[in-house]
């Protein structure tokens, strides 16, 4: 347990706990770093642990914060990520650096995290669990980030969210101010540009962009403090920042430089706003904005934005984390590598020349989101690509120090080449638009700190001269090369809306028909429409396009629909992250269950799967030579619905159970069945046990009255009868919506679709949780009736039983079949008929039946038991555990697996493989051409 590890931390063992306990591995660099007080003290720490560039830090004592500090900015020049712990006799402090910028310069703050010796330290030991590593994988560099951040980063975690409250705070007060005769678009339009602008006002203030505090002395001094005059201060104050010569200077204006750059020339007239604004306004620049990431800042205002209006749009916004999911894999490895061989170049001037052309590529490259919201991908792509920059700046300026050549220096602005002006953002909504382009100011600025924390020396941005494209259009309906021509150096990815075609409006299906044209897919989420205008963007360009997507996309009928266009054009997968839940770093948020693929053209090369243990766990990447349209390492086909198995051995009448269409008429409780028997012997006589999937799968009572054939004589008699039956006539008749409903009102005894067995049936749930390793079916009699939450079929020697129940089943099912948020959904069509069972021999089929009669024989030893709670993970009793391993091993191995020692993934190739062998003709079309025109290329 984690517990026991705090003996060891008390003692000092950390190389034990986190090399053996924790999973991380040995120190990549075997070096101490020492610092020096002034008054002559020194103090030292060394490397005791590693992972993936992430290093741990231990100084043998408590040297006080200036030390403390000092010692940490050696590190830093080494392990820009670090995990710092000093440690005395009593107590220790770990230590995470959290980046601000003040006064001029960048500083990596200390978090402190205290751990008293001998304390259970519950909480502290909960950080210890989060940063163990899993031993049989290793996890990529951004998911240890994250592990760690999640340990120790809470102190930056606490300021966003209070961030956002502020700004919520804002928005309530300037709102409020509106008289309610203003037409809601123009209100809202207003307080949008309004607050983006006081954002903007709050960090300038705080990284010397003006004078330090300029923006919060106008509302001290300047605004009386019953806020009576702060509209018309307010107003003044954005003309005045917009005009570039201006001729007086206001009083208390003085501090402030012409912004230019459009974020202030729209006038707008703001009502009287009052004390509550003046106060809200006041505490939000008490925060330090200098080192909040404006990739927060969408979350913030969607927690401040109708909740309603987000649910309209299928606004999804993303963490930092989720994004560099999506961009690491897409482009950014690949950047950072080729900076890693440059420097492992063998001579200094091939090292210079690979620098300047990895640099020239840098310059090169354009990145646009049609989908942008406030900005957050195009935010953290820009950040990072400085990021990588300044890097090849800082190497270069170094190797001709080295040569005694010129360095950089001169005017930085005009050498740095990855600028605003190469990022691009579609958004149909204005709010989150005007947020993107703010946060983009932000983020240069920050970047630029970063700048003369290297150079000495920070470029003037201001009056500003570029900026980033956001352009407020519908980016299904607009030319993305209208507002970014496509080139190889143009990378596209986002977070576009996901809306099932439930969900949509009617415009938002006009749209998806614009998008995809002639193979549009009613079936397929909204989310495609962006695929489909990705693969027209690039046309015959080779570029490179991701999008995160509901893991709907990658189940069910959808597939052969979405993704054969997209790899008849000759796209293939090049990354991806098979489901896990999507977190927004936005307050009251519902998580979705979501994949991330990364596509181009290029038809060989390495590829990148990321998997997940389960939807919150954190990514194992693996290495697959190809992945397909279901995220899975086999050939590139597209599993299409049929109306015929595949193999012989699974051709049955598979069918729905009956369905009512009653309106609750013909489906009678238990209470109300009992009720019926005692005081009814008409009614009595018809009535029959239900089975609906969650009767099934919980053994729940249930009955219905069963009337196949009109009896108007027993009807009458009884009022039980009557009185239900003519609820059915009503519901048919006035408030079915389906036309096939209303058409049954003639005959509202009977069911509306009559599909019941005439003698004994496999009974198959449509539905079952996500979590269940094998499908529960079960066999039932003739008279009990199953309704259509179920699939039935005749299965007099229980071999369809043994097939369904087998694990190789479910993880078919699981590929290639269709999903209720993350959950297995059964169908005839998708995941039946197109189960590649290989033949069965005679000794083959008994062996299976008889391992599926085992099966049912250990379900019935425990009848106390429901199916829900048998397959439940880890509830499973030992009987029928060693009952399915035995049905298990015998199905797989049909397809050449080794039973006991098969992983999910080879389960899978193996069943993808055999299915190819199967299948023939237009299944195989789509990669077929795709191929031709990839090697045409």
């Amino acid at each position: 347990m984690i517990q026991d590890l705090l003996p060891k931390v008390d003692r000092g063992d950390f190389q034990e706990v986190f090399i053996e306990d924790l999973n991380w591995l040995a120190p990549d660099v075997k070096q101490s770093v020492t610092a020096t007080g002034d008054d002559g003290r020194k103090v030292s720490a060394r490397n005791i642990a590693s992972y993936k560039g992430l290093r741990v830090w231990l100084c043998d004592e408590r040297p006080g914060s200036v030390l403390e500090a000092e010692l940490d900015r050696l590190i830093a020049k080494t392990s820009t990520d670090r995990l710092v712990i000093f440690d005395d006799d009593k107590e220790q402090v770990w230590r995470w650096p959290v980046r601000r910028a003040k006064d001029g310069s960048v500083t990596s703050r200390l978090t402190s995290h205290r751990h008293k010796k001998g304390d259970a330290d519950p909480k502290f030991a909960a950080r210890l669990d989060i940063i163990r590593m899993p031993f049989d994988v290793v996890l990529d560099a951004n998911a240890v980030l994250g592990k760690v951040r999640e340990a120790f980063d809470t102190e930056a975690q606490n300021e966003s969210k209070r961030a956002s409250k502020l700004m919520a705070t804002m928005y309530a007060a300037v709102e409020k101010a509106y008289p309610t005769k203003v037409d809601p678009k123009v209100r809202d339009h207003e307080i949008s540009v309004t607050l983006a602008r006081i954002l903007f006002l709050m960090f300038g203030d705080d990284t010397e962009m003006w004078e330090t505090d300029a923006f919060r002395n106008v509302i001290q001094h300047e605004v009386l403090p019953d806020g009576s005059n702060l509209a018309r201060v307010l107003n003044d104050l954005f003309a005045f920042l917009d005009t570039a010569h201006p001729q007086q200077i206001p009083t208390g204006f003085g501090g402030f430089k012409y912004v230019n750059g459009g974020i202030f020339e729209e006038p707008i007239e703001l009502p009287p706003l009052g004390k509550d604004f003046r106060t809200a306004i006041l505490d939000a620049c008490a925060v330090d904005w200098s080192g909040i990431s404006p990739a927060i800042f969408g979350s913030m205002f969607q927690s401040v934005r109708d909740a309603e209006t987000r649910r309209a749009l299928g606004e999804h916004y993303t963490s930092e984390e989720n994004i560099l999911k999506t961009l690491n894999p897409l482009f950014l490895d690949e950047l950072r590598e080729e900076f890693t061989a440059a420097l492992a170049r063998d001579t200094t001037q091939k090292k210079v020349n690979s620098l300047n052309k990895l640099w020239e590529r840098l310059g090169d490259t354009r990145f646009m989101d049609p989908a942008c919201g406030c900005g957050n991908f195009i935010i953290v792509a820009y950040r990072e690509l400085r990021a990588i920059e300044l890097q090849v700046m800082e190497a270069l300026h170094s190797l001709n120090q080295v040569a005694g050549q010129e360095t950089l220096g001169g005017d930085l602005v005009r050498q740095i080449r990855v600028t605003l002006d190469h990022f691009y953002g579609i958004e149909i909504d204005e709010w989150p638009a005007r947020i993107a382009e703010t946060a983009m100011f932000m983020i240069d600025r920050q970047c630029d700190l970063k700048l003369r924390e290297s150079f000495g020396y920070a470029p003037e941005r201001l009056p500003i001269q570029r900026e980033a494209t956001v352009a407020v259009s519908n980016a299904l309906r607009v030319n993305w090369a209208d507002i970014l021509p496509p080139s190889p150096g143009v990378v596209v990815a986002g977070n576009p809306p996901f809306l099932g075609k439930t969900e949509r409006t009617a415009e938002q299906t006009e749209d998806m028909k614009w998008a995809w044209g002639a193979d549009y897919s009613g079936e397929a989420d909204f989310v495609t429409s962006w695929f489909a205008k990705a693969v027209d963007y690039f046309n015959d360009v080779d570029g490179r396009w991701a999008f995160v997507s509901t893991n709907s996309v990658t189940q069910g009928v959808v597939v052969a629909p979405v993704f054969g266009q997209i790899a008849s054009r000759g796209w293939h997968i090049r990354f991806a992250h098979r489901t896990f839940e999507w977190t927004s770093d936005a307050t009251g948020t519902a998580a979705v269950h979501c994949v991330i693929f990364g596509m181009d053209r290029r038809a060989a090369g390495p590829r990148r799967l990321f998997n997940y243990a389960s939807v919150k766990s954190q990514p194992i990447e693996f290495q697959p030579s190809i992945i397909n349209a279901y995220l899975v390492d086999a050939a590139e086909i597209v599993v299409r619905d049929r109306r015929t198995a595949l193999a012989p051995e699974m051709t049955t009448n598979i069918r729905f159970g009956s369905m009512p269409a009653d309106g609750g008429g013909l489906l009678v409780n238990a209470t109300e069945a009992a009720h019926v028997r005692s005081v009814d012997p008409i009614a009595r006589r018809y009535l029959r046990r239900f089975v609906g999937a969650k009767e099934l799968l919980n053994n729940a009572e249930r009955w219905c009255i069963w009337l196949p054939d009109e009896q108007p004589e027993s009807i009458a008699k009884s009022p039980f009868l009557s009185h239900r039956i003519e609820m059915v006539r009503d519901f048919r008749t006035v408030k079915a919506k389906d036309a096939g409903v209303r058409a049954a009102s003639g005959t509202p005894h009977r069911f509306n679709r009559v599909q019941q067995p005439p003698g004994p049936y496999l009974c198959i749930p449509r539905h079952v949780p996500e979590s269940y390793t094998h499908f529960p079916a079960a066999h039932f009699g003739p008279d009990v009736i199953s309704g259509d939450a179920n699939f039935v079929l005749d299965d007099p020697t229980g071999i369809f039983f043994a097939i369904v129940s087998s694990g190789m089943f479910m993880v078919w099912q699981k590929m290639v079949g269709g999903r209720i948020k993350n959950d297995p959904r059964f169908a005839s069509t998708v995941t039946w008929n197109t189960f590649p069972l290989p033949p069965l021999t005679p000794p083959a089929r008994q062996a299976i039946v008889r391992a599926g009669m085992s099966v049912r024989e250990a379900r019935a030893s425990t009848p106390d038991l429901t199916l829900a709670q048998l397959y439940e993970p880890g509830s499973m009793t030992s009987r029928l555990q060693a009952s399915h391993e035995h049905l298990d091993e015998i199905v797989e191995s049909l397809f050449g697996l080794n039973p006991r020692s098969s992983t999910e993934i080879e389960r899978q190739t193996a069943l993808f493989s055999r299915y190819v062998e199967m299948v023939t003709g237009p299944l195989s079309l789509a990669v077929t051409q795709g191929r031709s025109r990839a090697r045409a290329k």
